[in-house]
């Protein structure tokens, strides 16, 4: 067989260095267009799912959130393997597809799943997709620090202004905010003065579910004229909180001051941020899978990003330093 390869190819030699040439050609025009990229995907195709449960611990969350979520998601086409993570109030499920699937193909079948199994869950859960992403997609960490403003004010412009800004890079699937503090209104019931004015707890707490909503109040038609009706109730204010009315006594209104303290105080954290040595907010920003040199363009916008100083927009973040890790 060797010596009929070699004795052809010699008779034909012409031809073999028209096909050696057409082939060194092909590999030229292939390597061109070749995906390469310095954080390959390796992992098939997956849809993550997150869903949030305050208040339920690990069991629960198991039982009443990431089972019935599996159990609908493995008559998926396609699916070859579902796997979860129950937390303290949350719930991760990692459904992963066969290699070659469209991943948008693939999210559109998870969320007409979810759309019939969200009536299962407990109430107030919601769960929601991830974005589409890769175990390798982190590209870049970003340390936000600052010496006048506090930690509250620090996540306060991560939030409303550095990421917002990331998020329209191109290549960008994700940007999460990693310390710091978040922002909450606190109301510490006072259980005498609620006891002595006679307001219960589910009094409070209807009047607080009302306070800060805009309300419609359809048109009204006058001189062949249509005018909208509003009430105008969305604020951030923490007097407007504290003189909402939550209770009638005796005739007279019963405002949240009188019965509880009222004031801004950081969210629970289960998990901290620093730089060196210091407190501080990561932002960590997570690539589109799909997106080819996605890494090089987001370093170089992420840079042009932070040459904007968030003090120009956000006057709560003035001293703010942001460095690339």
């Amino acid at each position: 067989m060797f010596r009929f390869l070699v004795t052809q190819s010699l008779r034909t030699r012409l031809m073999v260095l028209a096909a050696s040439l057409v082939l060194v050609l092909l590999g030229i025009y292939s390597a061109s267009r070749l995906p390469v990229d310095v954080l390959p995907d390796l992992n098939k195709p997956t849809v993550t799912i997150l869903t949030e449960s305050e208040g339920l611990a690990p069991p629960e969350v198991e039982q009443l959130v990431s089972f019935p979520i599996e159990t609908q998601m493995n008559g998926v086409p396609g699916v070859t393997r579902v796997r979860s993570v129950s937390g303290v109030g949350l719930s991760i499920v990692y459904v992963e597809f066969d290699w070659g699937t469209d991943i948008y193909r693939n999210r559109q079948q998870i969320a007409e799943r979810l759309s019939l199994i969200r009536a299962q869950l407990p109430p107030n859960t919601v769960p929601q997709i991830g974005p589409i992403s890769s175990i390798m997609g982190q590209i870049v960490l970003l340390a936000m620090t600052s010496e006048k403003a506090s930690a509250m004010e620090v996540r306060e412009a991560a939030d409303f202004v550095v990421r917002p800004r990331l998020l329209t890079i191109p290549g960008v699937a994700q940007v999460i905010p990693i310390g710091g503090e978040v922002r909450q209104y606190r109301i510490a019931p006072n259980p005498p003065a609620l006891r002595s004015l006679g307001v219960t707890y589910e009094q409070v707490e209807q009047a607080l579910t009302q306070f800060g909503v805009n309300t419609g109040g359809g048109f009204t038609d006058q001189h062949s004229r249509e005018y909208l009706i509003r009430n105008i109730g969305r604020t951030t204010s923490l007097d407007d909180l504290r003189s909402v009315v939550v209770a009638q006594v005796n005739g007279g209104p019963v405002l949240l001051r009188q019965v509880a303290a009222v004031e801004f105080a950081p969210k629970v954290k289960r998990g901290e941020a620093g730089y060196m040595g210091r407190p501080a907010v990561i932002v960590s920003v997570e690539k589109q899978t799909p997106k080819r040199h996605a890494i090089d363009r987001c370093c170089g916008d992420c840079a042009a990003v932070f040459r904007l100083r968030p003090e120009s927009t956000h006057p709560r973040a003035q001293g703010s330093e942001l460095r690339v890790l």
